[in-house]
């Protein structure tokens, strides 16, 4: 086994004019793959930091001439830690104050451009794959996302080949009736999203309930550390009540998170909010308001996500 101490992190090598070694250089080369794949198991950068630290004290333990399919390894690798994690993190949330969404990812503009990858780390799918029990949403995000054949996800979630065929048509049909029916693009989303701007800035109620579906729902993440509601804001007129009350010293931009367009908003130049939208037939059928302050670190520098 390589000795450890001498190993330097890939994150120590960016910028380095000097040569990595094999393992270092395909851990670098698929750091955003990794990343992507741990943050679509947990729904948490931190979390998914940590499983990128623990795959690599591993795979500097591998011994590369035994490896088939460098890339592949990575993955099982990284499911593995993701999955260990993944039951922690559900225990966390089962004491955790309010509504708890995803950590908001301030993401690059190809992640847009990947349709496919944009809709799988979206808010409203990342809420849908949180319904999913652990070794169900590690199975359909390795296939429907990643598109890893069955051998591999056998070997990273420690199933059979046949068990992970019904647990991916299980996890398919869970999810088919839980998605929106139709794939939103994201100049819908930015449209919807520019006509609720609109309104909260000219505080035209009207408008703003005219962007709302009757059945809206609301749900923000406060943690325990922000003001928040405790439970879903359901339908138009009450969550109206909440956004016609916004302060206009309250500064609203906007950004593109977690591959969709979304809001920024600040009070007195602070990050105070990140809120993201699901949208069906052009109107606004559910708002994630993020402020829970520790969620929000990934929102100062872009995130690049990869397949």
């Amino acid at each position: 086994m390589p000795d450890l101490p001498e190993r330097r992190a890939p994150e120590d090598l960016e910028g380095s004019t000097n040569r990595p070694d094999p393992a270092t250089g395909t851990f670098v080369t698929h750091r955003n793959l990794l990343f992507t794949v741990a943050y679509e198991l947990l729904g948490s950068a931190a979390d998914a930091e940590d499983v990128l630290q623990e795959t690599w004290l591993k795979w500097v333990g591998v011994d590369l001439a035994e490896v088939r399919d460098q890339r592949a390894y990575l993955v099982r690798i990284a499911t593995r830690q993701a999955l260990a994690r993944l039951r922690t993190l559900g225990r966390r949330k089962e004491s955790y104050i309010g509504p708890w969404l995803p950590e908001p990812l301030l993401t690059t503009p190809d992640v847009a451009e990947d349709v496919e990858l944009a809709e799988s780390v979206s808010m409203a799918m990342m809420l849908v794959l949180e319904t999913l029990a652990p070794t169900e949403r590690a199975v359909f995000v390795l296939r429907e996302v990643f598109g890893l054949d069955y051998e591999e996800i056998a070997e990273a979630v420690g199933k059979s080949q046949a068990a992970v065929r019904q647990i991916a048509h299980r996890a398919r049909a869970h999810v088919a009736a839980r998605r929106p029916r139709e794939a939103v693009s994201p100049a819908e989303s930015r449209d919807a999203l520019a006509a609720f701007h609109r309104a909260i800035q000219t505080g035209d109620l009207q408008n703003l309930l005219d962007i709302l579906a009757p059945d809206v729902v609301l749900l923000t993440d406060g943690g325990g550390i922000k003001q928040a509601a405790l439970a879903p804001v359901i339908g138009a007129e009450s969550v109206l009540a909440v956004f016609g009350r916004l302060h206009a010293s309250r500064s609203i931009s906007p950004a593109q998170v977690n591959g969709y367009p979304a809001l920024v908003i600040r009070i007195d130049g602070e990050l105070d909010t990140v809120l993201a939208v699901r949208v069906n037939e052009g109107l606004i059928t559910g708002l994630y308001a993020v402020r829970n302050p520790e969620k929000l670190s990934r929102m100062d520098q872009e995130t690049p996500l990869s397949r």
